[in-house]
């Protein structure tokens, strides 16, 4: 037989157990926070009550603590989720000009360090070195020494 047709619609409505949980997120202040109160946590039961009262597990504070002990208060920001972007041509090219500043750097340092040994080196053995001014002179000299022998 079929069922008899009543005059009220039937509507559904949606009751806190039917809702789909959505993932907590929680800010870095407020792992800061469940932190700090976790350190002082000295009884037995208290850091269980603290759980079950912020809603969360063991693992959360495992993982926030190696988080603040590795990067500090930094660590506990979130980071974005998802793999790293690709990094593109300019990228490749500033990176590029980074080592090279970086070698040319060091090349710097070590020349340094070399006229330094040498000035050292006049000083024990007494020699004089000479001035910048003869060096130029010395270059300019000869430099028009050879431009005359080309004209001629």
């Amino acid at each position: 037989m079929p069922k008899p047709k009543t005059d009220t619609e039937t509507e559904v409505v949606p009751t806190r157990q039917n809702d789909r949980r959505q993932r907590r997120r929680f800010s870095a202040e407020e792992k800061a926070r469940i932190l700090a109160e976790a350190d002082r946590c000295t009884e037995r039961g208290q850091l269980g009550e603290l759980m079950h009262r912020e809603g969360i597990y063991s693992s959360h504070l495992f993982t926030w603590r190696a988080q603040r002990e590795r990067e500090g208060a930094a660590g506990l920001t979130a980071k974005r989720p998802g793999p790293k972007p690709q990094r593109d041509d300019k990228d490749r090219v500033i990176e590029k000009q980074e080592q090279q500043i970086a070698k040319l750097e060091k090349e710097l340092r070590i020349s340094k360090a070399l006229i330094e040994m040498q000035i050292k080196a006049h000083e024990i053995l007494g020699i004089a070195l000479p001035r910048i001014e003869d060096a130029t002179e010395d270059n300019s000299s000869s430099s028009s020494d050879s431009a005359r022998r080309r004209s001629r």
